[in-house]
């Protein structure tokens, strides 16, 4: 298991060896600020190259759950006696770290306490979001159940993420919605210092988390093998805040939207998505592609 300090000359070590073996497949991207609702949004497009490289290599025939075997050279190390962490062998944002659970759950569960430890023991390792996509419509692209985590600062020199712009406006420990955000969600801020007992943060991520699903309105729904989801959703979480925002579709037109949008960070395949997004605003990607607020 993963011993404090460790991960990340682990996940450094795992990383230059996938790249020299072939198994790791960064997406190269071209990046373009967009300014909208008060947040600089950055908008990743892929390279023409890298596009042709990409919709290749994914155009092959694919396992149906490539999580059960996992490619051994993206293995990065044991979380937990229920997770594993890997690469995500075609990044963006490098190092993307996958947290998987070790036997198969389906991506519509609801996240629980074992869940929320193994993010948080990654997350103690260094500054980092966290995030979760619950179900297709929400961008999850496999039904494996697996949590995402990308380093930060997401667009340097800034820190955080670049909706930090907005979520910094609300303090204060209670469950809230952000000024600004045109789309349904709950918001919630988590104690300084947290990240320095995993277990703790995730007893308390674990409770705050059903209180977003609660707050946005979708609370779980029984079901034979465990509360589900009653609605697509994004999950995002920092070592300051969680943010959670409810799904209505996958797509903005033909641009996928998933919780890396909603932390202000888009992904465009070609110029003419990047119009799109441009011409529409980002604030309204989004918005399109979650739920009216309940002021809205």
């Amino acid at each position: 298991m993963i011993q404090p300090g460790a991960l990340w000359p682990i996940l450094a070590a795992r990383t230059a060896a996938a790249l020299d073996s072939g198994a790791l497949r960064p997406i190269e991207t071209t990046q373009r600020f967009v300014d909208d609702g008060g947040v600089r949004f950055l908008v990743r497009q892929v390279s023409s190259l890298a596009r042709k490289a990409l919709d290749t290599a994914t155009g092959k025939s694919k396992p149906s759950n490539p999580f059960r075997p996992y490619e051994e050279a993206l293995f990065v190390a044991d979380v937990s006696g229920t997770h594993v962490a890997l690469l995500n062998k075609f990044n963006v944002i490098p190092p993307h770290l996958l947290i998987v659970t070790r036997r198969f759950e389906d991506q519509e569960l609801i996240l629980d306490i074992r869940d929320f430890q193994a993010l948080w023991t990654c997350m103690a390792e260094f500054d980092a979001l966290g995030f979760y996509n619950g179900g297709t419509p929400a961008g999850a692209s496999q039904p494996h159940k697996h949590l995402q985590m990308v380093p930060l600062p997401m667009a340097p020199p800034a820190p955080g993420v670049p909706m930090d712009a907005l979520l910094r406006s609300t303090q204060g420990p209670a469950i809230t919605t952000v000024p600004g955000l045109p789309f349904a969600h709950a918001f919630c801020r988590l104690p300084r210092g947290i990240e320095r007992n995993p277990t703790a943060a995730a007893e308390l991520s674990e409770t705050r988390y059903l209180e977003l699903l609660t707050a946005a309105r979708i609370p779980p729904i029984p079901a034979p093998d465990g509360p589900r989801q009653s609605v697509p959703y994004n999950l995002l979480l920092t070592r300051d805040w969680m943010l959670l925002v409810p799904r209505s579709r996958e797509r903005f037109e033909d641009v996928s939207v998933n919780a890396l949008a909603y932390a202000g960070s888009l992904f465009v395949r070609d110029d003419a998505q990047m119009e799109r997004v441009i011409r529409a605003g980002p604030m309204r990607v989004l918005t399109a592609a979650g739920m009216p607020s309940k002021s809205g």
